[in-house]
């Protein structure tokens, strides 16, 4: 993958956090107890290309959707910043700049079922952003526009579906409704939250090849936020892998997915599904849950799940590092797990040839 151009950027998320303050009880008033906050993301940074489909990855809980949000507008960061097209995401939050924002910014819910009003036809749904934003001049221009919307996102041919109630349709068909009511403003940055994951698996794929099919027939840029690995192989030029409010590994998906480098990321992809059992990995189970994002670990914020764990790593908080082209991961002992990995292959590679005839 070529080096980014900064003039190419759509979004740019510098040093972006986001705490949520804790009630505090009537005791901890009268003590003076510090306020506790929820760091539900914590010190983020990355870029977006235009034409780009970066994926963030992680567990619930990990600030993916708190990242997404912030991305939006709905959200105002607690610090960093977020620059959107150049342009700082505050300012053109406010004032007449919303609306614009808006246009520019469309998001794709996860739940199809809860994103569409169950009142109104197919029509009046896709063609309500038209009339918020005073896109249409005439009827007919109003139809014509709905019209392309919904063939665009696959429902061919769309006048059988304007009459239509989202109860009528099938969960993949209200997905791409709520694709279509994304796209009739022409945005230049998608949001695409979990989309997938509350259909079958037969139309996933479907679903991924149709907003691939639009980055490149319109180019716009897609943020995808989700908890799989696999359906980020299939649909993304970078992963972005969140643990606990931070990145902690970013880098194109080839990479990321053939080398990963955190421990995080190589548990990940270790139970990933591998239709052929020739190429399986050995599974890494993850023992507990994810910590208390109030009460965060010391040093490392992985070491208490973390398999390749030791003393140190509870003591030094460990920044991105460099580990490839545009590839950075955070581990202090990257160099000692790769040595470790390659005398393991040596010693297999060595016991299978004894072994041989």
């Amino acid at each position: 993958m070529e080096a980014e151009d900064p003039l190419e950027r759509i979004l740019q998320v510098s040093n972006l956090r986001k705490l949520y303050p804790v009630s505090r009880g009537i005791m901890d008033v009268l003590t003076r107890q510090p306020r506790r906050y929820v760091h539900a993301v914590d010190d983020v940074s990355f870029s977006l290309q235009k034409g780009e489909i970066l994926g963030l990855v992680g567990e619930s809980g990990s600030g993916k959707t708190t990242v997404a949000m912030s991305a939006m507008g709905l959200l105002d960061p607690s610090e960093g910043k977020i620059l959107f097209n150049g342009e700082d995401m505050r300012d053109l939050s406010r004032g007449k700049q919303r609306l614009k924002l808006r246009r520019e910014i469309q998001m794709v819910f996860q739940d199809p079922y809860e994103a569409l009003n169950p009142r109104q036809k197919v029509f009046s749904i896709i063609a309500e952003p038209l009339e918020v934003h005073g896109l249409t001049r005439s009827w007919e221009e109003k139809v014509e526009k709905v019209k392309a919307a919904l063939s665009a996102a696959g429902l061919k041919p769309a006048e059988n579906y304007f009459d239509r109630y989202p109860e009528e349709l099938s969960g993949g068909q209200r997905q791409r409704v709520v694709i279509a009511g994304a796209l009739i403003l022409n945005p230049k940055l998608l949001v695409a939250d979990e989309p997938v994951s509350m259909l079958d698996v037969s139309i996933r794929a479907e679903i991924l090849s149709l907003l691939r099919e639009l980055r490149d027939q319109r180019g716009i840029s897609i943020l995808y936020i989700t908890h799989d690995l696999a359906t980020a192989g299939f649909f993304t030029d970078r992963i972005a892998v969140m643990y606990l409010g931070r990145i902690v590994e970013i880098g194109p998906t080839s990479q990321v997915l053939t080398n990963p480098q955190h421990p995080y990321t190589r548990a990940l992809l270790s139970v990933m599904p591998v239709p052929n059992p020739r190429r399986r990995r050995q599974r890494q189970i993850l023992h507990g849950e994810i910590p208390n994002p109030i009460n965060l670990p010391t040093g490392c914020r992985f070491h208490p799940r973390c398999p390749d764990a030791i003393g140190r790593c509870r003591q030094v908080d460990p920044q991105l590092q460099t580990v490839g082209a545009q590839h950075t991961a955070a581990c202090i002992r990257l160099d000692e797990i790769h040595a470790e990995d390659k005398e393991n292959k040596e010693k297999v590679e060595h016991a299978y040839q004894r072994s041989l005839p």
